[in-house]
């Protein structure tokens, strides 16, 4: 178990606090719309509300326990947010052992080189040998129908659900001058503002939002709830700097970088869905959908957010 840091229990604090405010707002709303045309709405935001509890709390578990928990939880969760993907692509009986490897090989190896640090060979291992190896081992398998769609689909859901993921506990192995043992507290910021956002812009579209922004792909993104949402979530990132090595300007510039890369990483992942037909990526999380509706947004932004904070702040 890691010596939090103290900042780290006042954000849960507080997140537990806006979700009894939330959580009695919804009790209160599901008794005056109880049997009305606007019960789906309420019941549907009080699941939302008891999915970020059991969220909260998990974060808040995985952290309190330490880096091997906290990267034991982003590994699961790639290895779910994969299973969701692959899912929904098609996949022959010639890309089951390039699947096998994906899923108890490639992601397992990754997080363990995060796990004792090796950012080397962390930082190429699937886009090199994972990403060149998928394609030998389906080819092994000699069947050539549709290899390239049913490859390029295996590898990029690799490099999605795990390796850009996988930059979230990465964090915790860099070396920041006068910010040792406080590392986890980047883990938080990044998640926190990436998900501040989501929410932010969803409040804010739901509003004030009056003009789509690819309504073809997502038809709840409106600018004004961008506008909204990443204004009011980069406020917080610079309210937030005293838990990171950052200043105040540079806290809110890499808040607007993360929120602003997770919004089109959201956006990225709804053509996708679009494209096979699909609402939601799973119903593992009730009110959110699956595991990769709530990270999406995230799987874009950690690998920039990381990569920033290394080359400007990290001692390598």
């Amino acid at each position: 178990m890691m010596n939090l840091p103290h900042e780290a229990l006042l954000i849960f604090a507080a997140l537990g606090g806006v979700l009894l405010v939330a959580s009695g707002v919804g009790f209160s709303l599901r008794a005056r719309f109880a049997g009305g045309p606007s019960q789906a709405v309420v019941d549907n935001l009080n699941a939302r509300i008891r999915a970020w509890w059991m969220m909260i709390a998990i974060a808040m578990a995985a952290t309190v326990a330490g880096a091997p928990a906290i990267v034991g939880l982003f590994g699961f969760l790639s290895f779910l947010a994969f299973r969701e993907f692959i899912t929904q692509t098609p996949v022959r009986r010639a890309d089951h052992v390039a699947l096998f490897v994906s899923f108890f090989i490639a992601i397992p190896v990754q997080y363990g080189l995060i796990g004792i640090g090796w950012y080397g060979l962390f930082a190429i291992f699937i886009p090199v040998y994972a990403f060149l190896s998928l394609p030998i081992l389906s080819a092994l398998m000699a069947d050539e129908r549709k290899f390239l769609q049913r490859t390029a689909e295996m590898q990029w859901g690799l490099m999605i659900c795990a390796y850009c993921l996988s930059h979230v506990p990465a964090l915790l192995t860099l070396h920041i001058p006068g910010y040792q043992g406080r590392e986890a507290l980047l883990c938080v910021f990044l998640v926190l503002i990436g998900q501040a956002s989501d929410v932010l812009q969803y409040i804010w579209g739901k509003l004030f939002g009056r003009r789509k922004i690819a309504a073809r792909l997502s038809p709840n993104k409106t600018v004004e709830g961008l506008i909204g949402g990443v204004f009011s979530a980069t406020v917080l990132g610079a309210a937030l700097w005293q838990i990171t090595p950052f200043s105040p300007l540079a806290a809110a510039a890499l808040s607007l970088l993360i929120t602003v890369f997770g919004f089109l990483g959201g956006l990225v992942m709804s053509a996708i869905k679009r494209d096979r037909g699909i609402k939601d990526w799973g119903g593992l999380l009730e009110g959110h959908g699956g595991i990769l509706d709530r990270i999406d947004s995230l799987c874009f932004s950690a690998p920039v957010f990381f990569h920033a904070v290394r080359y400007f702040y990290s001692v390598y």
